[in-house]
Formats: structure tokens, C-alpha cells, sequence
């Protein structure tokens, strides 16, 4: 893909991110997620349906997932560090996927955060939201990811 390529991981490196995006990251501002997990994790997301994402797993142990909210997508993190790397949502054999723009290395400029409140929504709405905003060109690749 032409464009801009960033790259990022967990703190430990035991999940890594590969991005290609069609425009400069900082056109790209954030999503805030106001539910109780990701601000308590000082989550915001990212994401281009145009652009691709791989999330390379050195050790799917590591790989931890947690649905919370309406349980509808999962996020994503390392289960040695800590680190919440994403949020991915699974319809058929299509993995759609938000990352956590605080795990993009390399000092990134996005635009500004904004605020959103996906727990507004009803379940639809979301699926809807998730498929129109988010990386609809993502595959897990590694140990059994």
C-alpha cells in the first residue's frame, strides 16, 4: 500500500503492529472511548477502512482478549505487560479492528482526541459504526494467533 506505514507493539514486544494508512497519521484523531475500561486504560482509536493492519503475535499466550460493555467485540492485549493494544470485532471470516493509537512507536503525530460514546449505541449501531470507521484489512499472524 502507498501511504504512510507506522509500526508499534505492547510494551514487552510480545504483540507488534503493522499499519498502512492512505493518509498522514495526524489527519487522524483519535476516538476516547468513554466506557469505564478504556478510560481507566486511557485508551483512544484509531483507524482507516482503506488502510491495513497485521498484529504479529511472538506468543499467543500472551494474547490476551476481553469482551466487556455489550460483549459484542473483544479487546486486545498483552497478557505479560499489560498493554491494551486494540479492539477487534469478528463477523464471518472478516476481522475488523481499532488499535490504540498510545501503542504506535516511532512519535507519531495524531490529531486531536475525540470523544466517543459507543455505549450509546445499540448493538447494530455499533456493528454498523465498527465496519464504516474501522481497519477492515486485518489478519493476526504468529503462534496460533
Amino acid at each position: 500500500m502507498d501511504g504512510y506505514h507506522l509500526r508499534g507493539g505492547c510494551h514487552c514486544g510480545a504483540l507488534r503492529i503493522d499499519i498502512g494508512l492512505p493518509r498522514p497519521p495526524e489527519t487522524y484523531g483519535p476516538r476516547a472511548c468513554d466506557c469505564d475500561f478504556c478510560r481507566k486504560h486511557g485508551a483512544a482509536y484509531f483507524s482507516d477502512p482503506d488502510g491495513s493492519l497485521r498484529v504479529m503475535v511472538g506468543d499467543a499466550r500472551f494474547l490476551g482478549r476481553y469482551r466487556q460493555g455489550s460483549g459484542i467485540a473483544e479487546c486486545l492485549l498483552c497478557t505479560n505487560c499489560g498493554v491494551l493494544l486494540g479492539v477487534a470485532y469478528r463477523e464471518d471470516e472478516r476481522l475488523y479492528a481499532a488499535i490504540n493509537y498510545r501503542v504506535v512507536e516511532g512519535g507519531v503525530v495524531f490529531g486531536e482526541a475525540q470523544p466517543v460514546s459507543p455505549k450509546t449505541l445499540t448493538a447494530n449501531e455499533k456493528v454498523r459504526r465498527w465496519k464504516a470507521l474501522w481497519f477492515a484489512d486485518v489478519a493476526l499472524v504468529g503462534d496460533s494467533a
